[in-house]
């Protein structure tokens, strides 16, 4: 089954950490993902840029609306997700609670529905 892991925490503008304080972070976040790597469950990560980046769209009678961000003025952003392979929402799980972002903010795990493949189209991941 494929997972996507959502990581919801403060900017790094908004946690008044250093970049010398953040280090360490960084550090835990590559060891997380090779280790995800390693065990071969790892699909994707993406750390995004800062919500400040970010615009929203939302067509309404054919009209643009909304063009611009950050749509939810709240503490946590989404700044990144992990898309995994694991056998079941319990591995998922595990996984999450390795992640360091579990630690200062809130990991959403949701199942993958279906998914885009160039060869296959739109399909339900195994």
């Amino acid at each position: 089954m494929r997972f996507t892991l959502l990581m919801y925490y403060a900017e790094q503008g908004d946690t008044g950490m250093t970049e010398e304080e953040m280090a360490p972070w960084r550090d835990a976040f590559n060891r997380y993902a090779r280790e995800l790597d390693d065990a071969g469950v790892m699909v994707a990560a993406e750390v995004l840029q800062p919500s400040t980046e970010s615009a929203t769209l939302s067509l309404q009678g054919g009209n643009r609306v909304n063009l611009v961000g950050p749509f939810q003025d709240t503490p946590e952003k989404l700044g990144g997700f992990f898309v995994i392979e694991a056998h079941d929402p319990a591995a998922a799980l595990e996984w999450a609670e390795k992640c360091p972002a579990a630690q200062w903010g809130t990991l959403e795990i949701r199942p993958t529905s279906v998914s885009w493949s160039h060869d296959d189209g739109w399909r339900t991941p195994n």
